[in-house]
């Protein structure tokens, strides 16, 4: 049986995750709160929507999506602290689903008001577009606070991609 095992710093936050044997409609990771991680996420979201039959422009665009909201989480939510991040990616009906969970500070991106693009990028600098990145890419984005602290933020995206990304 292929097992596609994390290279983990952490013996207790080894990740493993085996696309094969876990349920069609479940593909799960947990990652130490580590930037340098991230590449194992990416890979998760693009094996699961890859293997859904996604179009490759929404497997693209969720895991930019995916990418953006576990960094801000690393960054942002533990601010250097440990911690850890729980990618779930789900086939429901025609979309993926992927679900972040944390025991971060709690922040709500859904009430993240929008960029003013009318401001140059040089003048707005170029933080703060990652959020206004989340909501391009992915069909929506919904948040709930995580019982006993942290965040539940999932993202959807149709498998069936836009038309402007039929290849």
């Amino acid at each position: 049986m292929l097992k596609i095992i994390a290279a983990a710093r952490k013996a207790t936050l080894d990740c493993i995750y085996d696309l094969r044997t876990m349920p069609p409609q479940d593909k799960r990771l947990r990652i130490p709160a580590e930037l340098d991680r991230l590449a194992e996420v990416r890979q998760l979201v693009r094996d699961a929507s890859r293997a859904a039959g996604a179009q490759p422009g929404a497997v693209d665009d969720l895991v930019q999506a995916v990418d953006e909201a576990a960094a801000n989480t690393i960054t942002h939510g533990y601010a250097g602290e440990p911690g850890w991040v729980e990618v779930t990616v789900s086939v429901v009906g025609e979309d993926l689903v992927v679900t972040l969970e944390d025991e971060a500070r709690a922040f709500d991106p859904t009430g993240t008001p929008e960029p003013d693009m009318t401001v140059s990028a040089l003048v707005r600098g170029p933080h703060g577009m990652g959020i206004h990145l989340m909501r391009l890419a992915t069909d929506g984005m919904t948040y709930r606070p995580r019982a006993g602290g942290g965040n539940i933020l999932t993202l959807t995206r149709s498998l069936a991609g836009r038309p402007e990304e039929i290849r």
